[in-house]
């Protein structure tokens, strides 16, 4: 067993079983439940809005080539500089060279997951180059020195009193601090940063085609900030986040800030176009896109779970699943957890090292309910077991114990031959320490329900 399924098997237990842990997470998530439900109440017909974006974005998947041609060449032509990246060691060095070019010192980042993934801020830690979170979420997990817990909220697996007394540690602040206190705090340590601030760098909820434009979706403003103040402007993004044409926005915009806070739309949405045109006020003198493969065309590949590059990142599907809810978004060890995270880190990280996360799941489905994008994410995990199988990624024992179940399963007399006594015997030895310590093994009655109901029938 792998050093990665050992710690995610180790770092859920512990997680599982932490009560405070647990309830921090269902009231945070339960806010969330009810915003959003009462988010979706102004559509008229939902599941035709969710229909037409897949439809939409599955159209921008089937002709990626295409589309990336057409934004490319738009956003170009506006001044913007485009920076194709195959890995995460490109983006880095090519991030690393903009700002050595500029002798950047300081840098300010908006929330973006992408730039997680890439892990820019430990690159520029290593190159003395001072990075400032300025999201609050993500300021808070900074701060911390944590990995963001949730795709939307960084923060969620803390609370406000977990806050307060970190920020007193760091900063002196009063224990007693409410979140009220603490936003005031930040706001003015921040604002100073921005004006400062060598470069901006930012992530992108959407590429806009047809008129090569960067849409950037928030709720506190620093985004905008960090595009506005700072004389250049790197955004990095995945080549997937491609929708045909503005006109779209009204579609998408809406369905995200639905599913992903259940506002009717952010508070904040910028079209960003390339650098400050002449005659403009605002607005970086340069600006550099860094368009991310990092193996997204691996995944692309995959005849069923390609689908899932259509996801937005509204984090609706870490909210409804049980087993995120239980083990919580650090256990996964990755960028991307819960559900999609579960789907596409074996294929953007390795299957042999991240198979694991698509088997855990309780394939409840409510995952693809909630999607807006009417992603089958339930579906594409069971995909992905059988590509780890296929792959011969499978134990021997698993194969052993899959084909005599299957045998024993088709096999009414294989069935009926052990009675009651002899069973419980069998998974007392066989399953008590996959079952674990802390819960009862199941118990096999004296009759089976195949004699229950013949008795029945024989009355």
């Amino acid at each position: 067993m792998s050093e990665v399924i050992q710690k995610f098997i180790k770092d859920s237990e512990i997680k599982s079983f932490d009560l405070e842990h647990r309830k921090k997470i269902k009231f945070n998530i339960s806010k969330y439940d009810n915003a959003v439900l009462n988010g979706k109440e102004r559509y008229r017909d939902l599941e035709l809005a969710k229909k037409r974006a897949a439809v939409l974005k599955n159209k921008v998947l089937n002709n990626l080539d295409k589309y990336l041609i057409e934004f490319s060449s738009n956003f170009e032509e506006r001044g913007g500089k485009i920076i194709w990246a195959q890995n995460q060691k490109e983006a880095v060095k090519e991030i690393l060279s903009i700002l050595k070019k500029h002798k950047a010192k300081k840098v300010v980042k908006s929330k973006s997951m992408t730039t997680e993934e890439i892990e820019i801020n430990y690159a520029l830690e290593k190159n003395n180059i001072e990075s400032l979170e300025t999201d609050l979420g993500e300021y808070i997990v900074q701060v911390a020195g944590e990995k963001p817990y949730h795709i939307v909220t960084p923060a969620m697996h803390k609370s406000k009193e977990d806050i307060a007394e970190l920020f007193n540690k760091k900063f002196g602040t009063p224990k007693e601090s409410k979140p009220e206190d603490i936003t005031e705090f930040v706001r003015k340590k921040l604002r100073k940063s921005f004006v400062n601030a060598d470069i901006g760098i930012t992530g992108g909820n959407f590429l806009i085609a047809d008129i090569g434009a960067v849409a950037l979706t928030e709720n506190e403003g620093n985004g905008l900030m960090t595009v506005s103040f700072p004389k250049v402007h790197i955004a990095i993004v995945g080549i997937e986040k491609l929708i045909p044409s503005i006109d779209d926005l009204d579609l998408f915009w809406q369905l995200l800030a639905t599913h992903g806070t259940g506002q009717d739309i952010t508070v904040y949405n910028s079209i960003i176009a390339g650098p400050k045109q002449e005659g403009e006020i605002d607005g970086p003198d340069e600006m550099y896109l860094v368009l991310l493969n990092n193996n997204r065309t691996e995944l692309l590949e995959q005849e069923k779970q390609k689908v899932a590059l259509t996801c937005m990142r509204c984090g609706a599907c870490l909210n409804a699943c049980p087993v995120y809810k239980n083990i919580g978004g650090h256990s996964y060890g990755t960028t991307y957890s819960g559900p999609i995270g579960s789907v596409i880190t074996p294929h953007l990280r390795g299957m042999e090292e991240y198979k694991h996360l698509s088997f855990a799941s309780s394939l409840c489905g409510k995952c693809t309910e909630v999607c807006p994008v009417k992603i089958p994410l339930h579906e594409l995990l069971l995909y992905n077991r059988n590509d780890s199988v296929k792959r011969g990624l499978a134990k021997s024992m698993d194969k052993f114990t899959m084909f005599a179940w299957k045998k024993v399963m088709l096999n009414r007399w294989m069935i009926d031959f052990f009675g009651a006594k002899m069973k419980n015997l069998a998974i007392g030895i066989f399953f008590k320490k996959l079952w674990g310590p802390r819960r009862a093994l199941p118990h096999v009655e004296s009759k089976s329900f195949n004699q229950l109901w013949k008795e029945r029938k024989a009355l």
